[in-house]
């Protein structure tokens, strides 16, 4: 009930937001520096039509946010629902149509990936895409923008992340056992800054995983309509299946710290209930596993660099927590860690748009990041204008500083 309540925030959050951005960057002229005798000003436009691809985990915040930047910059959109999630999206375009947005401005296509994202990303007269979702999805839809006729358009993704959590012998480990649980499990893991592999060092190892795992057991598995819920369902069988899958790799070749079991009553749906499991390297994992699975690392006091190289060696970039009271430890994590969000002493989920932008590097995503101020400039092109002033017949500005 709360990641719903929370949801809603956001997507008001980004509307308002994206209108301030607007009323900000494309109402007047920026004016540009030049010699005297010269007016250059710098003007922002929309680009044309923008297909908005959005992923199921955040239906209506996500969706809202891809679709009202691009409108907010002065373009027309498109906007392509996951196929999981299509009625909040339908919603979503229909209040926006009731709020005064013309129906010819922006636009709802439900369907399968293959069909209609192919067919929107592959036409000529598309000016953009903006997409969040796996980095497999953004790899096709580059290709296939690749290869489509027509200008060279701008791709902004946002995509997946092996995100980890560094925990060194100076935290307070009741901060790090909330933290390390509403990031790993709310939502049933299904962020995409979701926690993934928790490093701790082994000094305070033992303690650390032994709190976090009583904090699990105290986790209510069931219908999240519920208001006792604490982690409810996968999307669908097909996310089940591939996190059961890992969890049946995870009993042979990783040890078993905490996993919980579904209660009767959610037997028959697509749960996958918290686990924890303790695996000796990052190596190990090949791929982002999208949901409550949290994999535990223990490292040695003086081999934080081997971790936050271990980290970028991934070449995902999205989310990066600590938990340290050490400021040169922060220092060091922050100046070395190639990662789009980095938190330190809290959970890291929840990226509260203006406040904390949201986007990964490398292979989590392209920039600029959702929610920040390069965000609504990303779908306009820019248009510069220069006057000679004095071919009215002298430099009227400068006489009028002089009459002054």
């Amino acid at each position: 009930m709360i990641d719903g309540v929370l949801e809603v925030r956001e997507a008001v959050d980004f509307l308002r937001f994206y209108a301030s951005e607007a009323r900000r960057q494309f109402t007047r002229p920026m004016p540009l520096p030049g010699p005297t005798g010269e007016q250059n000003e710098l003007r922002l436009h929309g680009r044309g039509v923008i297909g908005a691809i959005s992923p199921w985990n955040f239906p209506l915040a996500i969706f809202t946010g891809l679709v009202s930047a691009p409108l907010a910059a002065g373009n027309a959109v498109i906007a392509k629902p996951a196929g999981q999630t299509p009625l909040v999206a339908a919603l979503a375009i229909d209040l926006m149509h009731q709020a005064g947005i013309p129906k010819d401005i922006v636009q709802l296509a439900p369907g399968s990936g293959r069909v209609v994202g192919g067919t929107l990303t592959a036409h000529p007269l598309l000016a953009g895409v903006v997409f969040t979702g796996s980095t497999e999805t953004a790899r096709m839809i580059n290709r296939t923008l690749a290869e489509r006729d027509g200008p060279i358009i701008p791709f902004v993704a946002e995509t997946g992340g092996q995100n980890a959590m560094i925990v060194d012998s100076s935290a307070l480990p009741e901060q790090v056992t909330r933290d390390v649980i509403s990031s790993a499990f709310q939502s049933a893991g299904q962020r995409c800054s979701a926690l993934r592999v928790l490093f701790v060092q082994e000094d305070v190892a033992d303690g650390m995983i032994e709190m976090i795992s009583g904090a699990m057991e105290a986790l209510r598995v069931g219908d999240p309509s519920d208001l006792d819920t604490d982690v409810g369902p996968v999307i669908d069988e097909a996310a089940k299946k591939v996190l059961d899958d890992h969890l049946k790799w995870l009993d042979k070749n990783a040890k078993k710290i905490c996993r919980l079991k579904a209660p009767k009553e959610a037997a028959n749906g697509t749960f996958v209930p918290p686990a924890m499991y303790e695996i000796k390297s990052l190596s190990q994992l090949d791929q982002e596993n999208f949901g409550a699975i949290l994999h535990v690392i223990r490292f040695a006091g003086d081999e934080l660099d081997k971790v936050v190289e271990a980290i970028n060696t991934t070449g995902y970039g999205l989310t990066l927590g600590l938990q340290s009271r050490i400021d040169t430890v922060r220092d060091y994590v922050e100046e070395n860690a190639r990662v789009g969000n980095f938190y330190v002493n809290r959970n890291q989920i929840g990226a509260v748009v203006e406040s904390q932008p949201f986007g990964g590097e490398g292979l989590s995503g392209t920039g600029p990041k959702a929610g920040g101020p390069h965000y609504v400039a990303r779908f306009a092109t820019e248009r510069v204008t220069c006057i000679d002033t004095t071919a009215a017949g002298g430099n009227a500005s400068l006489m009028a500083a002089l009459d002054g």
